[in-house]
């Protein structure tokens, strides 16, 4: 009662109440880690999905891409929904949509209805994802937001590394069909978040001052499907877009990108200020945010299905390669963003974008020899490393290349980018393996990743080289983007920080 005393005699400087706030941070907590568990678990799952449901390459390409169009294109929207309507009421309609939608997934009777839930979660998603940290800035006075968002940050990324171990072990043990249950948990976590939100957190006073870009947001929605389509089909199996069909989806996606800026250009309101872009270390972070994310993204999306439908190797396997990256981030990104204070973020962001880069071409020299330990495991712990040294310091770079006003903006497009190099990643390589693996394989009625199973060995180890050789094509194709990465963060981003400059 004291403490009630105290807030009402002394009002907050945030709209939640001190007592009330924790409620927010395990909400945002919550809602986050759905987000963030989403896309690894769906990438241990997709060789079990493409088992039972049934589905193609392509569909299950789709699987991936439906979500990740509208979170890459709407999450701008996301974010100034939130300001213009209220954080608590927006956040929980995004969580609701989220919850709604993985329920959708959970019960969807084949691949083309899995597809359209995973469009309505990815909207979802665009809406939920940019309010969790947003409502916990908003609540939090300045003095304590510092610690919150360091526990929010730290109770993230322990999900993000728990739930594909967990899930790849609720596939090994319940069989391919539990694929199903890892979209049903989001129910529990949702329902939580949401009565915390409703019964014991109040509402915040909506701004009503930053309008919607819908025609921006349609734009670039349009345009990125455009290019997605053509790159993977309408999900056929066997079916490869051709030439022409490439050709076409590119140049229309061109030309609607091209209305996009114009638009941005004239918008009173534009969901992307290009002006921000005339700073030559805003374009390029982005710019090597998008050839690194495709290249990650990529990775953590074909990589399990070779392991899985190619090698042989369990889910529960499998899921442990998404554990160095999360335990590398967490030791070392501090000392890196230190770093980068200091001496500027050029250095260790190059480098980490060579170490990268150089895993990546290793494991495409040596994937033939099939060895998921001692091979891939190996490998992916080094990159994981590279990926430690630069996730602080580029985000570094963002930030500290515009006014302070911009720094949310500037965020939230950095964000967006690296969504949508996952997208580009996941159709683009799509293709590589839809067009790669049945010359290698010399015809059949396999595809790339698929778990074969009452096979004549024959077949089984054709298929097994094939993807693995199909594998190695991507790898070094994501090797070849990460060294890009490195020439455009040396001589795009600063090389001296504050200690120097002083």
């Amino acid at each position: 009662m004291a403490e009630a005393a105290s807030d009402i005699a002394a009002p907050s400087r945030t709209f939640c109440p001190r007592q009330r706030r924790r409620f927010v941070l395990v909400a945002a907590i919550l809602a986050s880690s759905m987000g963030f568990i989403d896309g690894s678990v769906v990438s241990i799952a997709t060789p079990a999905i493409r088992a039972t449901l049934p589905a193609t390459l392509a569909e299950a390409l789709w699987i991936s891409n439906a979500y990740m169009l509208f979170l890459s294109s709407l999450i701008l929207i996301g974010g100034a929904a939130g300001d213009r309507y209220g954080l608590r009421r927006v956040f929980m309609i995004g969580i609701c949509v989220f919850t709604v939608a993985s329920i959708l997934c959970a019960i969807a009777p084949n691949a083309e209805a899995l597809i359209v839930a995973r469009a309505v979660k990815g909207i979802g998603a665009a809406i939920m994802v940019p309010g969790s940290l947003a409502i916990i800035a908003k609540a939090y006075p300045a003095d304590e937001r510092g610690k919150a968002i360091g526990i929010w940050a730290a109770a993230s990324a322990l999900t993000t590394a728990a739930g594909p171990i967990l899930g790849g072990a609720a596939l090994s043990v319940l069989g391919d069909s539990a694929w199903r249950l890892l979209f049903a948990i989001n129910l529990p976590f949702g329902a939580i978040a949401l009565a915390m939100l409703w019964f014991l957190v109040p509402p915040d006073e909506a701004t009503g001052r930053r309008r919607l870009d819908l025609v921006g947001g349609g734009l670039i929605t349009l345009a990125l499907f455009v290019l997605a389509f053509g790159l993977t089909g309408g999900g056929g199996e066997g079916s490869v877009p051709g030439a022409g069909a490439v050709t076409l989806a590119i140049g229309l996606c061109a030309v609607l990108v091209v209305l996009f800026i114009w638009w941005e250009r004239r918008c009173t309101a534009p969901m992307v200020p290009l002006t921000l872009f005339a700073n030559r270390a805003f374009s390029g972070a982005n710019m090597l945010t998008f050839t690194l994310y495709f290249g990650l993204s990529a990775m953590l999306f074909y990589l399990p299905m070779t392991v899985i439908g190619g090698w042989g190797v369990t889910e529960a396997a499998a899921s442990l390669m998404f554990v160095p990256i999360t335990v590398m981030v967490g030791l070392f990104s501090g000392r890196a963003g230190d770093y980068a204070d200091r001496h500027g973020p050029a250095w260790p962001v190059t480098a980490g974008s060579l170490i990268v880069a150089m895993s990546y071409g290793v494991l495409a020299l040596t994937v033939q020899a099939q060895n998921y330990w001692l091979g891939v495991m190996p490998l992916m712990a080094i990159s994981a490393f590279g990926m430690a040294l630069l996730v602080s310091p580029l985000s570094t770079a963002v930030m500290t290349s515009v006014d302070d006003d911009d720094t949310g903006t500037a965020s939230g497009i950095n964000n967006a980018v690296s969504r949508m190099a996952g997208l580009v990643a996941v159709a683009a390589m799509g293709l590589l393996a839809a067009a790669l693996y049945p010359v290698l394989m010399g015809g059949g009625e396999t595809s790339f990743g698929e778990i074969v199973e009452n096979a004549a060995p024959s077949v089984a180890r054709a298929h097994a080289d094939a993807t693995t050789l199909t594998f190695a094509a991507i790898a070094g194709v994501t090797a070849v983007l990460s060294a890009v990465s490195a020439a455009i963060a040396w001589t795009t981003l600063p090389r001296s920080g504050k200690a120097d400059a002083g």
